[in-house]
């Protein structure tokens, strides 16, 4: 199953990265290798796929360009190989939002899934505690917001398959990797059964929590509709994404924040 975003970018696997239409424009990959990310698996040493996923910031329709610049919007695009991590399935190493100067906020992101199945795990902290933590199912079509300031990481929950998303995300965009690798990963870890189907084990590293698990709920209190693409949203009304660069916006949305239906908790 796959999904129109409304921009004319597609994802290609041999090798991993992406072919940009007529009138839209998007920076070399960046790929990211096995070994980039060994310090925050479940078993460093593993062998997997390399390189692992490939990442494009600032992917816009030409006409966009000026306009996002000034919103201090960025829209990026990342492809995941297929396969398995040792135990664990193709995923990015986890992080934080560096704070960003024009809007002192970690930023929030907002994740739109095109192909393949995605799980995105997030948690509140990254310290001894993880406060509440979730992992958000999602398939194509599918948008899964992360507040500001929490840890996430994205995982291609089929080994079988790639998995391509699409995110809006602040321009002044960093990511801060250091506290999730002193722990080696989030507080959960999802790992592949033998039928290939995720299982999820705690972190030893961490206290004790439960994981929230569940498809992403309504974000209508952020303004997004289920309908339409997450680009689209932003060509039709770019303020309706503006809360990305500036969450100050919706301040209130923020308190107490839950990213999806729970389902079953572990």
């Amino acid at each position: 199953m796959t999904f129109d975003p409304g921009l004319d970018v597609k994802a290609t696997h041999d090798p991993l990265g992406f072919r940009y239409g007529p009138g839209v424009e998007g920076p070399a990959p960046e790929l990211r290798s096995l070994d980039s990310i060994r310090p925050s698996l479940r078993d460093p040493a593993c062998a997997g796929p390399d390189p692992v996923y490939a990442i494009a910031m600032d992917v816009a329709k030409q006409e966009h360009k000026s306009d996002l610049e000034k919103r201090m919007l960025l829209y990026g695009v990342v492809t995941y190989a297929k396969g398995r991590l040792g135990d664990e399935p193709v995923r990015s190493q986890g992080h934080v939002h560096r704070v960003a100067a024009h809007s002192g906020w970690s930023p929030p992101e907002l994740y739109e899934i095109w192909s393949g199945r995605a799980v995105i795990s997030m948690q509140e902290f990254v310290q001894d505690d993880p406060g509440r933590c979730f992992a958000v199912v999602a398939r194509p079509g599918d948008k899964v917001v992360v507040p500001p300031g929490w840890a996430h990481a994205t995982i291609n929950a089929d080994p079988e398959s790639a998995m391509t998303f699409g995110a809006w995300c602040e321009r002044d965009y960093g990511f801060v990797y250091d506290a999730v690798r002193a722990r080696q990963g989030l507080a959960w870890y999802a790992l592949l059964d033998s039928a290939g189907q995720l299982v999820w084990q705690p972190n030893p590293h961490y206290k004790k929590s439960e994981l929230i698990i569940g498809p992403p709920r309504d974000y209508s209190d952020l303004g997004l509709t289920r309908d339409a693409p997450i680009y689209g949203q932003f060509e039709n009304d770019p303020a309706s994404v503006q809360w990305v660069s500036e969450p100050a916006r919706v301040e209130s949305a923020w308190r107490g924040f839950t990213p999806c239906h729970a389902e079953r908790r572990v």
